[in-house]
Parts: structure tokens; sequence; C-alpha cells
């Protein structure tokens, strides 16, 4: 069985456009996903122009967006897509029939359990995989609004509002989604092949066309100024194209320089016997490098489609602008440079760290951190190499944090220590970031171990030793002071 059988077989969505991906030379299952996302683009421009709010029911609206979605994951992943209609009914039975107090917990229970099954049955049937996209990627997402939704009903119509923070008040949901809604929301064509999870009260609010007034009405003066759906923004096309040059700049960095620098020589037997520390660190640096411009693009283009359809306002920006960040999964310019782990983070697949923050940090009583990385690794699968991932990230988030409060103050004195301090901080970030997440590429334990072994573990064992030896309160409030008022013309963090 030839390379091009082979990939045809393990693909179980639509055969359609083989022809197509033996032309370009990228296996059939991308070709699809890609094909799915450029039509979505086109889909959402027409959904905007010619489905209008004003102009259409929301129940239109509703049925469009599902019934294009249905259609989409279908084409993608043929009846493997029947696992995503199995999840998304059975925890809509949740809401209807479960106890309001405890509807948030059985969905949980549910849809992580199984999307558990259907990962662990990924990794037989596809081998540590093979393909790049599968089922379980929809799924992922699906199980992420699923949740989200599940808790902001109950906090509606079950918690009693003071005591929920001020995001939870803003987003809680008071009654009970219909099943159209509710299909609509989950398997929308906009994300249902790539995301990003968003909020069920701004979706209903964009496919009834209140979006804007409601994001604008935050913003001083604004909700006098915006009344009616003749004074709404329309998304620029210049938002939008520029997000789609983001996307072929993703694409081509992806065929000429990824393929050049792949994941599995961090581990290759010859290259860690015969290449320096020093060596094997700098090519780990460059093939993470060469390894992020994937998720760029395909997060930077279910956004560009989002936006197209008119949705992903978030408010004005500092000159007065409109801005078309409230879907913004990755800041790529901010990863890039980040000086700091948190900072790291906070800009990489954001709005899953959103999910993750409501659904579990906001509301763990106790080691919120931990439980955090936990249920993150459990969401992305079963495989070693994600809990290598997670688990190293807990110590490694602790000594960062005790690094920074102990050492920082001290290069805030003047521009040239601080630009010292931001170039250091930002090589250590950059190179721990490489450390942490080579298992999460590599998945296996055995090319793990050997990686970790070839780097001596130094990143765990200089972790362990921060945490053990640095003080964990921050410094003083009055050299906090201090150093804030002698330096308030610095930039800080």
């Amino acid at each position: 069985m030839d390379e091009n059988t082979a990939i045809e077989f393990k693909t179980t969505g639509s055969a359609l456009l083989n022809p197509l991906s033996d032309l370009v030379g990228v296996p059939l299952d991308q070709v699809n996903f890609i094909v799915c996302q450029v039509f979505g683009l086109a889909a959402a421009v027409w959904f905007r122009l010619y489905l209008t709010p004003q102009f259409t029911t929301p129940e239109v609206r509703h049925a469009v967006a599902a019934l294009l979605g249905a259609s989409f994951i279908t084409f993608c992943f043929g009846w493997y897509a029947v696992h995503v209609f199995i999840l998304v009914l059975a925890c809509y039975g949740i809401i209807l029939k479960a106890s309001i107090h405890n509807v948030h917990r059985y969905t949980m229970v549910v849809s992580i359990g199984y999307l558990t099954i259907c990962q662990v049955s990924r990794v037989i049937i596809f081998n540590y995989g093979i393909l790049s996209t599968d089922f379980s990627g929809p799924l992922m997402i699906i199980t992420q609004k699923i949740t989200l939704l599940a808790f902001q009903v109950h906090d509606g119509m079950c918690q009693k509002q003071e005591k929920l923070t001020e995001d939870q008040r803003r987003l809680a949901v008071h009654s009970k989604p219909s099943l159209l809604k509710y299909l609509s929301y989950n398997i929308n064509f906009l994300s249902i092949l790539v995301g990003p999870c968003s909020n069920y009260k701004d979706y209903l609010e964009f496919i009834e066309g209140h979006h804007i007034q409601s994001t604008l009405r935050s913003v001083k003066d604004a909700s006098s100024q915006q009344n009616g759906w003749d004074k709404m923004p329309e998304p620029s096309p210049v938002t939008v194209i520029n997000k789609l040059l983001v996307c072929v700049g993703c694409l081509l960095w992806f065929f000429i320089i990824t393929k050049a620098f792949p994941i599995a020589y961090n581990v290759d037997p010859q290259f860690i016997s015969e290449a320096s520390f020093i060596t094997r660190l700098g090519y780990a640096f460059i093939s993470i490098q060469a390894a992020r411009p994937k998720f760029y693009f395909a997060w930077t283009l279910a956004e560009a489609i989002h936006n197209a359809a008119g949705y992903g306002i978030s408010g004005m920006d500092e000159n007065g602008k409109v801005s078309w960040d409230l879907l913004s999964n990755v800041y790529i310019w901010k990863i890039e440079t980040a000086t700091s782990l948190k900072s790291f983070i906070d800009s990489w697949n954001i709005q899953t760290a959103l999910w993750l923050k409501r659904v579990c940090y906001d509301r763990a009583p106790y080691y919120a951190v931990p439980l955090t990385f936990v249920l993150s690794a459990i969401w992305h699968g079963v495989y070693p190499g994600y809990y290598f991932t997670f688990i190293s990230a807990v110590p490694i988030t602790f000594a960062a944090r005790a690094v920074r409060r102990n050492f920082r103050q001290y290069f805030l004195s003047s521009r040239q220590l601080k630009l010292c301090y931001d170039v250091v901080t930002w090589a250590a970030t950059q190179l721990t970031i490489c450390y942490i997440v080579m298992p999460f590429l590599l998945l296996a334990v055995e090319p793990t171990v050997m990686y970790y072994r070839s780097m001596y573990f130094h990143v765990h064992i200089i972790s362990i030793l921060a945490m053990i030896l640095l003080p964990s309160k921050p410094w003083d409030s009055k050299t906090q002071s201090h150093a804030q008022q002698s330096h308030n013309n610095l930039k800080v963090d």
C-alpha cells in the first residue's frame, strides 16, 4: 500500500478532494479542513450580507448556522461526526432533566468522560496521531462550550448573584436554551472545526443583532452613538484581510521552515550523542519556533471567519476605533516577545485559557493552579506527553513566580538594567517553553524521557531549587512602593 492510499484509508472524511490532495502533496484530511475553512469564510460574508438580523429572524440564522456546521463536520470526518452529535444531544438532555443544582457537575463528567473515551480510541486507531486533524478536535471545542454553558446556566438559575464574580454575573444565563439555540451555539459553521469557544450570551446577541449595542454600552458615551442597525459598524475588509495575510505567511513558514526542522530530530540518537548541549538546546528552540505557525494559521483563520460574519467586536480601542478581538485566540507578537511564562500563557490559546479560568480556576476552593493544569491535560487528550507537559508546568510556574518576585525589583532602577532584564527573561522564557512543550509534541513516554535525559532535566532541577531556596512572598510593600514611585516612567508588566 503506497503513502497516498494509506492516508486515504486513514481519512474518515470525504474523498472528493483526493485528486487535489495528490496534486499539492498535502494529506487529504488537511485539504478537507482548509477547503471547509475557506468555504466557511465565504459563507460568513454571505451570512452577514444576506441574512442580516434586521431582515432575517433569529430562528433562520440559528438554523442556517447549525446546518452549515453539521455539513462541514460531516464532510471532514464522515461517520465519526456522529460522536459530536451524540455528545451535544446527551448534554442537552442533562440541561433539560438534571437538577439545576448539579447540572454543571453532570455535564462536566459526561462531556470530559466521553471526550476521553474518544481520545483513547484515537490513540488506538491512529497510533499516536498519524493524522494532524481528527474528530477529537471538534469534540474538544464542543466540550468547552457545553461545560461553559452548563456553569453559566447554573450561575444564572441557581446561584445568588452576590456570590458571583463580576464576570460570572455578566455571563450568567437565566433560562434553559431551546434545542435550536443549543445546536446553533455548539455546532455553528463559524467555530465547529477549530473554535474558538465563545460565550453563549455573546453568541445569542450576535445572532439576534444586539451584540454591537451590548458591547458598546460598556464603553463610555458609546451607547448614545450606536442606536440602531443602520449605525452598526461593519467589519472592515482591512481587518479580515490583515488576518488572512497572517495566515498566508504562516503557511509559507510551514512549508519552508517547519519541514526543515522536524521535532523528532530532537530525540535522534545520533544527534544526541554527537551534538553538544548548546547545539541541542539551540535546535530545540528553532524546532519549537518552527512548529508554532500551524497553530497561528488555524486560530487566525478561525478569527477571520468570525469577523467576516460580523462577530467579534470587543469594544473600542484607545483611538476610538472598533476593536475586533473578542474571539482572538492568539497574540503572535506578545508570544514571540514574552518575557514571562504568564505573559506567554495569557497570549496562547486565549479562549481555552479563559474556559479553564471560568470553569476551574475561579471555582476551585483549593489548589486552583494544579487542578487547572490537570483539567487542561485531560482535555487535551491521553497521550503521555501531554501529562509530562502540564505536570512539569506546575513547579516551573511557581518557580518563575518566585524568581520574578525576588529579583525583578533590582532591575527597575534604569532603562538599561530593565532592558538587560527583559532580554535575559525573554531568552529564559522561550527556552523554558521549549523545554515544557517538547513532550506535548513528542507524545510518547520513551522519546520524552530520552529528550529530558539529553537536557539533564535542568529546568526541573532549577525550578525545584528556586521553590526551595527563594522566599515565596514578594518583596516588602515599602520597597515595591519606592520602586514604583521612583521609576513610574518605565513600563512595568
